[in-house]
């Protein structure tokens, strides 16, 4: 059957963070004036609750600002631009032809929408995008307050789109467990691999339950 829409993951998929200046832990770290593992330990226990909306960049850096006794309203400032700052830079290096494959689709009256777990941060920069004005459906974690796997982000993105799971494709890098979950509700899932040699944390590797698209114009022929 021909599918009616492509449902795309956002990070490492449409854009990559990989090929603009990093801001992550590490670095927020070294602005903090603390060690990796000592900011960590306080960092990594707020990653679901800041994908899930329930707590901001600038809420939990205050927090371990002032819980190490490294508080200032200027340090705040500093570190909360930066981050921002990065999560804009990285819609600077798209790949090229993932903007041609967004017109294509376009052309050929194909819906596209986005699914994507996000920060508060990430959300602006998103909606601010070139590309945003593309998604005729979009589903960010953060507003939402539900992340992938959970099929309920999934399951919103579809009743935006108006479509069936069998009529819409869903690409994305495979983090997430998001290609089981689409699969699992009759999705055609596709592994997008085309920005695997830009990432350098290696997080995510070849599923090999799944279709791989090398290049993003890849997606047209599962049309």
């Amino acid at each position: 059957m021909s599918h009616k829409a492509v449902i795309f993951d956002m990070y490492e998929t449409l854009i990559t963070f990989y090929r603009s200046p990093l801001y992550f832990s590490e670095n927020i770290a070294a602005d903090c004036g603390l060690s990796r593992a000592e900011f960590k330990s306080f960092w990594d226990k707020t990653e679901d609750d800041r994908t899930l909306g329930k707590v901001t960049f600038e809420e939990v850096i205050e927090d371990i600002l002032r819980s190490t006794g490294r508080y200032s309203d200027e340090l705040l400032k500093l570190i909360s631009e930066k981050r921002q700052r990065s999560k804009y830079e990285a819609f600077k290096t798209i790949d090229p032809e993932v903007k041609e494959l967004l017109k294509e689709l376009k052309d050929r009256k194909v819906k596209i929408a986005l699914i994507t777990n996000c920060f508060h941060e990430e959300r602006t920069a998103i909606r601010d995008s070139d590309i945003f004005k593309c998604f005729d459906a979009a589903c960010l974690s953060c507003e939402l307050g539900v992340m992938k796997p959970n099929e309920k982000i999934f399951k919103d993105c579809l009743k935006k789109l108006n479509l069936k799971p069998e009529e819409c494709l869903y690409g994305g890098d495979g983090g997430s467990s998001e290609l089981e979950a689409a699969s699992a509700l009759g999705m055609k899932a596709l592994q997008a691999t085309w920005y695997f040699k830009d990432n350098t944390r290696d997080h995510v590797h070849l599923k090999k339950d799944f279709a791989t698209l090398l290049r993003p114009m890849d997606v047209i022929r599962f049309l």
